[in-house]
């Protein structure tokens, strides 16, 4: 007789306080290695920040297929939500359309400075 073994997932550490970015969206000279993976090949820089991140590999993908990138968006809402960073829909929506790199190294160096396992 084999026994089932069921694990549950560890609750994410959610943040009351409100906060700013540990870094400004045009701030990539504080990581210069990631802001050139980013520029030269943003897709492959999303897919890795979103694994770090704890998200499915790929999901950074389907931003390919719509004017408005909603995984860079609904990415950035969540990290903002996470540690309690101040911003809007508005916000997100607004970089996440203008300038996709940038957010993505934005949230990297956010993960970075908050020590994300």
């Amino acid at each position: 007789m084999s026994s089932m073994v069921v694990t549950r997932p560890r609750p994410l550490p959610v943040s009351s306080e409100i906060d700013d970015w540990a870094s400004g969206i045009c701030s990539c000279c504080n990581d210069k290695a990631d802001c050139c993976l980013a520029f030269w090949c943003c897709p492959c820089f999303a897919c890795k920040t979103t694994r770090t991140y704890g998200q499915c590999l790929c999901l950074p993908l389907l931003d390919i297929f719509g004017c408005i990138p909603p995984v860079t968006m609904s990415m950035r809402l969540s990290m903002r939500q996470r540690y309690g960073i101040k911003g809007s829909m508005c916000t997100d929506c607004v970089c996440a359309t203008c300038c996709s790199p940038c957010v993505w190294c934005q949230m990297s160096r956010e993960m970075k400075y908050r020590q994300l396992p």
